[in-house]
């Protein structure tokens, strides 16, 4: 069951020339309520031209019930007791980074690296597992977590910044494993089930059963034009994606085994899979579901943490606990005259030999691994720990970000390859660390 409560004053309108409605959860076989809302008067969503120096620290609200302590970068502020990570994610431009701790959550710029704020909470706990931004506007969603949550980990809390309180909140009757946001979206994940609201007023527009999915595997396209929501199928290996524009849904069987990561270019056209095995990962047409070129990160197993899309779709970065960051070059788009050659032989087990490998005419003579595509460029990074990965604004740079606190921002060569050149390190955990 999904319930649904709002805070005074009035809920954000993401369109502000719209019409606010009661939130209500009318999903078939749930709880269907309201709640009462005033709408005298409106706050309205940032647009994302208004950069980060408008997500400036707020006096918290004394008359909320977990009063925050409210601290910005400056060296003299930082706490002396040790803070935990406990979640890290990138906006939707890839130009910030949130933080979840053990008492709170922190905002950062990618380039310049810069703290931009945080929020510490005062009282016992403060842990917040999940951290979701919406562009760089005052609206973010948080899921209580760690050993001591500020909030149910049942609960998506819609937090303003503006007003340094929480405004809404989403509660489920299992865990919420991770939450997307959309100028005109909010979808929460499950374990086993999705569920898609409508911003404005929070009213449920779909709901999606899936395979086990705890680690909450779920990504949305950006572009204002079309909403494509790609999560795990019923199936092991499946995929399923939503085009809601069209009104389709498509199923891909990507994999033998179990997803382990996926992810959406930004259009929504092209979708990178992966699977608990770990050595290859797949880029697929999310119109038809044609199998458009297969890469190789390795040949032993490996935990796929991260796999992020360059805003062109030229490139893909893959991140493991191999402690290596792989850029590979993609050689198609959703309509190339390659793509529509592809779909012709839409075979899994048929690899995409690259035009330059010395060794494709063994195709079909030699095992899939001689012909198999690898990566154009590589970082080494300290083996086991979680990073996560995203292309930088700057040409042919990635930005990755360490469970250990670790900012990169690297460069590599997109004609020669190899090693790539690390250009910033930050450990935003120590800000003294850097170099």
């Amino acid at each position: 069951m999904a319930t649904l409560s709002a805070y005074s004053p009035p809920w954000p309108n993401a369109n502000p020339n719209g019409t606010l409605l009661s939130p209500q959860d009318t999903a078939e076989g749930l709880d269907s309520q309201s709640q009462s809302q005033s709408y005298d008067s409106l706050s309205p969503i940032m647009p994302q031209d208004h950069l980060t120096d408008q997500l400036s620290p707020v006096n918290s609200n004394p008359n909320y019930h977990a009063p925050v302590s409210v601290s910005s970068p400056p060296e003299s502020t930082f706490p002396t007791a040790p803070v935990s990570l406990l979640h890290l994610s990138f906006n939707q431009d890839f130009g910030c980074f949130a933080a979840g701790t053990d008492h709170g959550f922190r905002i950062y710029n990618c380039d310049p690296f810069r703290e931009i704020f945080r929020r510490d909470f005062d009282r016992g706990g403060g842990g917040i597992g999940v951290v979701e931004m919406l562009f760089r506007c005052n609206i973010l969603a948080l899921v209580g977590g760690g050993s001591d949550p500020q909030y149910s980990p049942n609960k998506v809390m819609i937090w303003d910044d503006h007003q340094s309180r929480c405004i809404g909140e989403l509660s489920f009757r299992s865990e919420v494993r991770s939450v997307k946001l959309r100028r005109d979206r909010i979808v929460v994940v499950l374990e086993q089930k999705i569920f898609v609201y409508n911003f404005a007023d929070l009213k449920l527009l779909h709901q999606i059963e899936t395979f086990a999915n705890p680690k909450g595997l779920c990504a949305v396209s950006h572009g204002a034009a079309s909403l494509v929501l790609v999560c795990p199928g019923l199936q092991k290996g499946q995929v399923r994606v939503e085009h809601y524009a069209s009104k389709r849904t498509k199923f891909i069987m990507a994999h033998d085994s179990r997803i382990a990561c996926f992810a959406l270019s930004q259009d929504g056209q092209l979708l990178a899979t992966a699977s608990t095995k770990g050595t290859l990962v797949r880029i697929f047409n999310t119109a038809d579901g044609t199998l458009l070129q297969e890469v190789r990160r390795g040949a032993d197993r490996a935990e796929i943490y991260s796999l992020a899309f360059s805003s062109s779709s030229q490139w893909l970065a893959v991140s493991s606990d191999k402690g290596t960051v792989h850029v590979f070059s993609l050689k198609i788009n959703p309509g190339s005259p390659r793509s529509d050659k592809s779909r012709n032989t839409p075979d899994l087990n048929s690899a995409v030999i690259s035009p330059t490998s010395s060794l494709s005419f063994f195709k079909g003579v030699l095992p899939k691994y001689f012909s198999s595509e690898w990566s154009v460029a590589q970082f080494r990074l300290v083996e086991g720990c979680q990073y996560v990965v995203a292309f930088g604004h700057q040409k042919n740079t990635l930005v990755i970000l360490g469970l250990d606190g670790s900012f990169y921002r690297c460069q590599f060569d997109p004609v020669n390859g190899g090693e790539m050149t690390q250009l910033e390190y930050h450990n935003f955990l120590k800000p003294e660390a850097a170099f």
